[in-house]
């Protein structure tokens, strides 16, 4: 019989939540394909958040409940969204002038591999049939002001995705400034990865282990 490891940390609204919290008053945010879509449910109370995609949205509301999706209304994953009052539509054109206009304060993206440095690799495992995902990705990282990235601790092998240095091909040189995994929130500063927050069940041991880069802790490391 095979004994599995029980499952710790945060699930994937859990760990939007996290970003969503991080996110300040009055910002304007690209939401990445994948866990990064589900932060738009999660504005804290009192708070207004502009949220944009990329194929011409600015103003994207929550998942729309089911049964009542517009066909016509979409983000850049092709996933059904609402629109909140105000909310505009442009051209995809239009759009990219935004990101690399540095109109956008934020960007939440998916990762396959982060740096301790903050790179980024999120588009192609380099292997010779990987299908690439460019995307936006690369607009985005360098022309939005905060990039986060939320992405499992691990790979489905347990392979660690936060590492001394990426092996895919990079979207970006040091463009991260923090890290939402089901393990922990990570900030990633000019001095190394800082441990800010640890996810119930998740020691600073377990954590370390579970990564490919070395991690430091904040003296007032929240758990």
């Amino acid at each position: 019989m095979v004994i599995t490891e029980s499952k710790k940390g945060w699930d994937r609204n859990q760990m939007a939540q996290k970003a969503a919290i991080d996110i300040p008053d009055g910002a304007y945010v690209n939401l990445g394909i994948g866990i990064p879509e589900l932060v738009a449910d999660f504005v804290p109370e009192g708070r207004e958040v502009i949220y944009h995609t990329e194929n011409g949205l600015l103003g994207m509301g929550a998942v729309p409940k089911t049964g009542y999706e517009d066909p016509e209304l979409i983000n850049a994953g092709k996933k059904h969204v609402t629109a909140i009052p105000g909310a505009c539509f442009f051209h995809h054109a239009d759009s990219f002038t935004m990101i690399r206009g540095r109109h956008i304060d934020v960007c939440v993206l998916g990762a396959m591999q982060v740096s301790e440095q903050g790179d980024l690799a999120n588009w192609s495992t380099g292997e010779p049939n990987a299908v690439p995902a460019v995307g936006g990705a690369m607009d985005l990282v360098a022309g939005v002001k905060t990039i986060f990235v939320i992405t499992q601790h691990n790979t489905k092998e347990g392979e660690p995705k936060i590492v001394e240095n990426c092996t895919y091909p990079l979207t970006g040189k040091a463009v991260v400034d923090k890290i939402y995994t089901d393990l922990a929130v990570l900030d990633v500063t000019h001095d190394g990865l800082f441990v800010k927050e640890l996810a119930p069940g998740v020691s600073f041991e377990y954590l370390q282990q579970k990564t490919g880069a070395k991690l430091f802790q904040y003296p007032t490391v929240k758990k």
